[in-house]
């Protein structure tokens, strides 16, 4: 009988596939052996592949090039990282090596960008898109720097009165952008996103406010919605919207020649899954050119603002099971050595499905499992994949002659660290784990460092009071 995990996988999956194979009954990541690294290191472990950040970069660099030179694309594409996605600086300092820019959201990303500078990473040419709803600490740095001569940082307006700080603050001709409240999805509690000025009142406000101000220039227009960039009637209409509000504004405001149409490109949380990267980004661009020229405007320069699908697939987190708990007849636990709610609180938070996959013991039989962590809620587990509503896993035996069994969650890159409050307390003080950046030299040989090690019980008792 074919019943082993390999098996099991191959024939429910294109298997191997991109960044996924197996040798030797034993999981390889982007042709790194896992179990190398687990022996190195151990377990629990968090693990960064920098190469996959460029090569991210690079493939939306090019669709967006093919996209426009299809339907004669007469305006500039640029790429924004979106840098709340992962604020590490490896992997600030692997993005901008793709002649890349950047979007923030707080004031303390300012802090960054000084940081950056500092070490030749980032030019006071580069644009640094800024948004969010800013307290009087970010729109200050914001002030400070772009008197400092950052002639492409563009303060997004979140709301009409944010404007009223700039006139005070700022001593240069600045660049604005002004944000659109967009409207959510039909299933969301709401009718329109918190973020933003709503789509009537953006040309009034700028014919009462920036017409004739010579201190601003108005540059760029700013569109999101939380659904990313999909192929639904709901992101088709939400897009048409805004290309409405963009050419009213344009009519009326010259300077204006750029629209950001945000991030959401989706990153793979399955083998199964599929996404036509080509064709949703034709799709954009044609649709964008296809509006402006029926509307007598020239087509704008996009810009984009991508962090999920930057930083997204390069991370994973690996695991050893611990112990193998029968709690009745039908439900078997397999015991992680951490926590699903400190380690990948998204899987908790919002159900996030994460591509999951064993890394030894390929060539054993498999079972259905459910996956607990160690804290003592019972949100703490995982029992099923974006693909199936179940969990299945190598059958193995805890013994001290048998290699125990790793598994590892993978594209878990953006978002996981800092919402899980990295170097902070955990829930039931489990500690964060060691934490391992993978790079490659210049002959193609992988090579690894470790960037943190595990959290220690003296830096939580510090933070503690203790």
């Amino acid at each position: 009988m074919k019943n082993k995990y390999h098996n099991l996988i191959s024939q429910t999956f294109d298997f191997p596939q991109e960044g996924f194979n197996v040798i030797d009954n034993q999981l390889y990541f982007h042709d790194i052996p896992l179990m190398d690294i687990i022996k190195q290191y151990g377990t629990p472990l968090k693990i960064s592949y920098l190469p996959k950040i460029s090569q991210q970069i690079q493939k939306a660099k090019r669709y967006f090039k093919v996209a426009m030179a299809k339907v004669d694309y007469q305006g500039d594409y640029t790429y924004c990282y979106c840098t709340k996605s992962s604020h590490f600086s490896f992997v600030l300092e692997e993005a901008l090596k793709n002649d890349i820019h950047i979007e923030t959201s707080s004031a303390y990303d300012m802090e960054i960008v000084k940081e950056l500078h500092n070490r030749g990473l980032l030019s006071r040419d580069n644009y640094i898109v800024c948004n969010g709803y800013k307290r009087d600490l970010y729109k200050e740095y914001i002030s400070d720097l772009i008197n400092d001569g950052f002639i492409n940082l563009i303060p997004v307006l979140d709301n009409k009165n944010e404007l009223d700080y700039y006139e005070q603050n700022i001593e240069k001709k600045a660049k604005i952008g002004i944000r659109i409240a967009s409207e959510e999805e039909p299933k969301f509690e709401f009718y329109t996103s918190r973020l933003g000025i709503r789509y009537k009142d953006i040309v009034p406000f700028y014919l009462e406010k920036l017409k004739g101000n010579d201190k601003f220039e108005v540059k760029m227009l700013h569109f999101f919605i939380n659904t990313g960039i999909r192929d639904t009637v709901y992101y088709w209409s939400e897009l048409s919207k805004c290309l409405k509000v963009y050419c009213e504004l344009k009519k009326v405001c010259p300077s204006l020649d750029s629209l950001n149409i945000g991030g959401g490109l989706p990153i793979k949380n399955s083998l199964s899954y599929e996404f036509d990267y080509e064709y949703i980004i034709q799709e954009v661009v044609a649709q964008i050119k296809e509006f402006c020229n029926n509307n007598g405007v020239e087509e704008p320069n996009i810009f984009t603002e991508f962090g999920s699908f930057t930083v997204g697939e390069s991370g994973a987190a690996l695991y050893s099971i611990l112990d193998i708990k029968q709690q009745n007849d039908t439900e078997i636990w397999y015991m992680i050595d951490s926590s699903f709610i400190t380690t990948l609180p998204d899987t908790w938070g919002i159900g996030q499905k994460f591509i999951m996959l064993g890394i030894n013991h390929w060539d054993k039989e498999y079972q259905r499992v459910n996956l607990g962590g160690l804290t003592c809620d019972s949100q703490d587990y995982y029992n099923s994949e974006a693909h199936i509503s179940q969990v299945f896993l190598p059958k193995i035996e805890i013994t001290p002659d048998e290699e125990p069994l790793y598994l590892g969650f993978f594209h878990t890159g953006a978002y996981q660290e800092s919402i899980g409050g990295y170097g902070g307390t955990q829930h039931c003080l489990v500690p964060a784990p060691k934490h391992v950046i993978i790079n490659r030299d210049e002959d193609g040989e992988y090579y690894t460092s470790i960037f943190s090690k595990e959290q220690s019980w003296k830096s939580m008792l510090k933070i503690l009071g203790y």
